[in-house]
């Protein structure tokens, strides 16, 4: 089959490559296999781009990111660039790609393999069976807001400031995807701010319901306090569909959410912008984990993350639901098994490589196709 769905692959830094090389390992399988063939672009991003060119995303790359169908993205950083300037750091790179292709909405599910669940740090009642999704605003809020600086006051004294403000579009349109989300789910959604000592947070609470009456009447639709939905996170997370956040508190309790699964190494995430007249939507995806140094290159990096982030680019990007949830049943099937990382790892069961993991995973996409 020809290939015309275009991707660009960004390893980037540390473990990046090495949990890349499996999901194009998954792609080949795809090829091969399924007939779901890709015209695959390979480029530089972060601290790999900064060695060579002296920034972290060059706009040739850009321009390529904004042309492609999707981005499927490694990871980025690393203590080698720790001494940069801020606007020349490896993460700025990631941070430009999201802004420049207008990525609002980030999508971090969480859930919870039944295999795994006595690796959560959350008592196994409590997580099994968990299924969350996670919708972060990602290109407004503090992180972008203007004027930000550090500053030094008449007294001697430096002060650091930054700005957090939302328009209503920015607000409704990603209320809007956590909606649409919740429509194929189980049609709740919870909007968190902090209302209460905010007045950005007054707005996001308004104009969230006023989105939620206007188009999605068939929504059961929540408002909850920051601090309190990360307290509910961790005392009982399956009272949840879908929640939907800013910036900030977004970063925060996707990263809560993710250790309730047992490991950032299982936790893939997807970046989406608005859809077009033509009918297609900019996205990039990448797993959770970061750049994780310490283990770069030692073959010991947990690849799982990296292909469900592959099988939601098929399914947000490509509508192959059928070729996701076969990615998703292998993992599940690899994990029933035994096999671990050693992030994962649990008494009695298999240790294995980065590279061992991938290769089991493709053995049982072999075994789920025949």
């Amino acid at each position: 089959m020809a290939a015309n769905k275009r991707l660009l692959v960004l390893p980037g830094d540390g473990i990046g490559p090495e949990v890349m090389r499996e999901a194009r390992r998954v792609v080949d399988w795809l090829d091969k296999r399924r007939a779901v063939s890709f015209a695959i672009e390979e480029g530089l991003c972060g601290g790999a781009s900064l060695d060579k060119h002296g920034t972290p995303l060059t706009d040739e790359t850009l321009e390529r990111a904004k042309a492609a169908d999707a981005v499927l993205f490694g990871s980025v950083g690393g203590p080698k660039w720790d001494s940069l300037p801020f606007d020349k750091k490896p993460e700025r790179g990631l941070l430009r790609l999201r802004k420049e292709m207008d990525l609002f909405a980030n999508l971090r599910p969480a859930v919870c393999f039944d295999a795994l669940a006595d690796a959560s740090s959350l008592k196994p009642e409590l997580v099994r069976g968990l299924d969350v999704m996670i919708v972060r605003e990602l290109t407004s809020g503090i992180y972008f807001g203007q004027p930000r600086g550090i500053e030094t006051l008449p007294n001697g004294q430096r002060r650091g400031y930054n700005t957090q403000s939302y328009t209503t579009e920015e607000i409704r349109r990603v209320v809007r995807v956590a909606c649409e989300l919740a429509r194929k789910r189980n049609k709740r959604v919870t909007s968190v701010e902090k209302a209460n000592v905010m007045e950005s947070g007054v707005l996001w609470r308004e104009e969230a319901q006023k989105l939620r009456d206007a188009e999605f009447p068939e929504i059961e639709l929540s408002h909850m306090y920051a601090d309190n939905c990360a307290m509910q996170l961790v005392r009982n997370p399956k009272q949840f569909d879908v929640i939907v956040a800013d910036n900030l508190f977004g970063d925060i309790l996707s990263d809560a959410a993710a250790m309730l699964t047992g490991s950032l190494g299982m936790l893939p995430s997807a970046s989406l912008g608005a859809i077009d007249a033509s009918g297609r939507r900019p996205a990039l995806y990448e797993p959770v984990h970061g750049s994780a140094p310490d283990i770069a290159g030692q073959n010991l990096a947990n690849p799982i993350a990296m292909l469900l982030s592959l099988a939601m680019t098929l399914r947000y990007s490509f509508d192959l639901l059928e070729d996701a949830r076969l990615i998703e049943t292998a993992v599940k099937r690899v994990l029933d098994g035994g096999a671990r990382t050693g992030d994962i790892m649990q008494p009695g069961k298999a240790k294995v490589s980065t590279s061992v993991m991938g290769e089991m995973i493709v053995r049982e996409l072999d075994n789920l196709a025949a």
